[in-house]
């Protein structure tokens, strides 16, 4: 785990679930400029169900630096067309002030059987290797139980990403796909924030500063 005086603050812009809505960009970068944000998290489902181009159409206009994951309703090749224009964060890493992320994307199994489903034992196989104590991380799919309610009061999220939380207490978690379980959650030291989708004007704002974490949620609309 990273000690305080390795970390510096900053100041991240999280979106998700854009689903092809190219307008995103526009307002991202105004956004960006709005809260004097320096780097973009996207957390997949950028298109809706492809084609790739359309991603790298929405991602790359974006100003500064881009981190962006492939969600469930993406095609597989999306992460190597979007390291183009943006961080490819599917089972890697980046340092991101002094902070280790780590990032997975697609889903666990849904009923819907779309493109990118990963099986439980996979997305633990993938993520225990690049987790670390402390570090952000970054999916697309939530941990079971939190932000991952739909409609009917069912829990829809990942069983082997609540573990890697367990097993690795990240400062920050981050998430989408579940599009109505959108808000911030506190547990065990770890900050759980899906911001809502972004095909529909919803972004966070989050702070990190010393290990400390803020996060708000915002919407276009709310103007």
């Amino acid at each position: 785990m990273y000690s305080a005086g390795n970390l510096h603050g900053m100041k991240l812009l999280v979106v998700t679930d854009i689903h092809g809505n190219v307008s995103v960009t526009d307002w991202i970068n105004s956004k960006m400029r709005q809260h004097a944000a320096e780097h973009v998290l996207v957390l997949g489902d950028i298109t809706d169900f492809g084609p790739v181009e359309v991603a790298e159409g929405i991602l790359g206009p974006i100003e500064g630096t881009v981190y962006a994951l492939p969600g469930n309703c993406d095609p597989r090749s999306l992460p190597l067309a979007v390291s183009a224009v943006a961080v490819d964060m599917h089972g890697k890493t980046a340092e991101i002030g002094g902070y280790h992320v780590a990032g997975l994307g697609g889903s666990n199994p849904t009923i819907f059987d779309t493109p990118f489903e990963l099986g439980e034992d996979e997305i633990y196989e993938m993520l225990r290797p690049i987790s670390e104590k402390g570090m952000i991380l970054m999916v697309h799919a939530p941990p079971y139980g939190i932000n991952d309610t739909i409609p009917s009061g069912v829990h829809v999220g990942s069983e082997s990403i609540l573990r890697i939380v367990n097993e690795f207490r990240p400062v920050l978690v981050l998430s989408g796909h579940i599009h109505e379980d959108y808000g911030i959650r506190y547990a065990d030291g770890t900050t759980f924030v899906n911001p809502g989708p972004a095909r529909d004007g919803m972004y966070a704002i989050i702070e990190i500063d010393g290990g400390a974490v803020s996060a708000e949620l915002f919407s276009i609309k709310d103007i």
